[in-house]
């Protein structure tokens, strides 16, 4: 939550064919990190004919970057499944599009998985004008149903002026434009305790090995290693995906993507393996393997940066957006920094994720919020209040609001269309986007019992045969 500075690792091409299966909690964007205090390389990871009108009418400039029309007495509903402080920066991007226009947004509350509350409210028949989708594939199965419109020809503009081709295409479906990426993530991350590393004299670890000797070092300095939020099974597709993606390479990332080889390949049973040599030690996680299933995200952040040089672990494996999470007391890129999650093969793994808005009620209005929601002035909004990442290339790196998130910020520009998307994210939803089920269930019980890698192996493909319907 569905996230820099000289080592720059081989890019990766991206995945092209965004119109199969889904993913969650945003886009994983292509990263080598590592900068001194932070030194980090993202990869993250066109416009169509369209017959979903832009806006059309009076219109007035109202801002340096966009064009809105006026919308006096609409009203409109966007939902998405933020909460805490994502949710209330958000609010204040929104705030902006109703001074500028004169209409009325409404923030809806969704819950997971959001495919299922997008249904009930058009069985409802009230569906949310828009909707953030953190996933391709539910962008997918939104069109697929019926309903998602097309964004309208001053959206499409707004893409082409301001988002590489890369983040125009996952948008697509069927080679027409849907989703707008408004927020982007860096899921190839760790971020950790400076403090607990210097008393125990560990360094940041570049490899896998590296990794596993670092964690070793904090943990015979009194020290806990890891926090693990395993109540959200998404945390733990995060870990599996990045040790896969750089163990197994891109091409096999992409054929599990797609379901196209079984998760009974021996490359999953490698990676597997690899996450047991850490799960598989219950005192190195927080609170052993049952702790860690009932830490949620943001507890597993804050715990690593409260309690002094004795916090309950040292380091964790999350995003970019994990800083609305970290302690206003811990000073990022001194008190608390960040890595690039080890290499586990020949290169260090580049996972993005992202969330997109998706028109359900066409309008003038809805059209006009998601151009709004493509332009550099809206993303400024939020880049200047933290834990936020946007792929929209016009926003000042300046606007962000620390040297390590405009690190951040910087390489996943850079890296223009080289990423490698959430492959959870990619899956039908429900196997890798339903908590208690599919992939996020299945990889509780593996963290409780990382012995069993080939019944782990059996149960994750039977669920995503049946997810994928082959």
């Amino acid at each position: 939550m569905r996230m820099t500075s000289s080592t720059i690792r081989t890019r990766w091409s991206p995945r092209r064919d965004t119109a199969t299966p889904q993913s969650r909690r945003a886009v994983k964007a292509a990263a080598a990190v590592a900068a001194g205090a932070l030194a980090l390389s993202l990869s993250a990871c066109g416009s169509s004919d369209t017959d979903s009108g832009g806006s059309t009418g009076d219109t007035t400039e109202t801002g340096n970057n966009v064009t809105l029309p006026k919308l006096d007495g609409t009203s409109l509903e966007i939902a998405a499944v933020w909460t805490g402080t994502e949710q209330a920066n958000f609010k204040k991007v929104l705030q902006e599009f109703e001074k500028r226009t004169g209409a009325k947004v409404t923030f809806v509350p969704a819950q997971d998985p959001i495919i299922n509350f997008i249904g009930s409210k058009v069985a409802g028949g009230q569906p949310p004008d828009i909707v953030m989708l953190p996933q391709p594939g539910a962008i997918k199965q939104a069109v697929d149903k019926g309903w998602a419109k097309q964004l309208g020809s001053d959206t499409v503009k707004e893409l082409g002026e301001n988002y590489s081709q890369g983040w125009q295409d996952i948008g697509k479906v069927g080679g027409k434009p849907y989703g707008v990426y408004y927020k982007a993530a860096n899921k190839s991350l760790i971020w950790y305790n400076n403090q607990v590393f210097e008393n125990a004299g560990a360094s940041e670890p570049e490899t896998w090995p590296d990794l596993l000797n670092t964690a070793q070092t904090v943990s015979d300095s009194g020290v806990t290693p890891f926090s693990i939020g395993g109540a959200e099974g998404w945390t733990l597709t995060d870990w599996f995906e990045n040790v896969y993606l750089s163990q197994a390479g891109p091409e096999k990332y992409d054929q599990l993507a797609k379901h196209e080889i079984k998760w009974t390949d021996p490359s999953v049973k490698d990676a597997l393996t690899t996450l047991a040599q850490v799960w598989g030690k219950p005192d190195w996680i927080a609170g052993g393997a049952n702790g860690a299933l009932q830490t949620d995200f943001p507890a597993s952040v804050t715990q690593v940066f409260t309690g002094g040089d004795q916090p309950k672990a040292a380091m964790v494996a999350a995003g970019d957006f994990a800083q609305v999470n970290i302690p206003s007391s811990m000073k990022i890129g001194t008190d608390a920094k960040v890595f690039p999650f080890p290499a586990v093969g020949d290169q260090g793994p580049v996972v993005s994720g992202g969330d997109a808005a998706v028109i359900l009620e066409d309008s003038k209005g809805s059209q006009a919020l998601a151009t709004w929601l493509a332009s550099p002035d809206a993303a400024s909004i939020q880049a200047k209040l933290g834990g936020y990442l946007s792929p929209n290339k016009n926003v000042p790196n300046s606007d962000y609001p620390n040297a390590v998130q405009q690190k951040i910020a910087k390489a996943l520009i850079d890296a223009g269309d080289d990423f490698r998307f959430d492959m959870s994210d990619q899956a039908p939803q429900a196997f890798g986007g339903t908590p208690g089920k599919g992939e996020w269930k299945i990889l509780q019980d593996f963290l409780k019992n990382p012995k069993d890698i080939a019944g782990t192996q059996a149960k994750l493909e039977a669920e995503a045969a049946a997810a994928y319907g082959n």
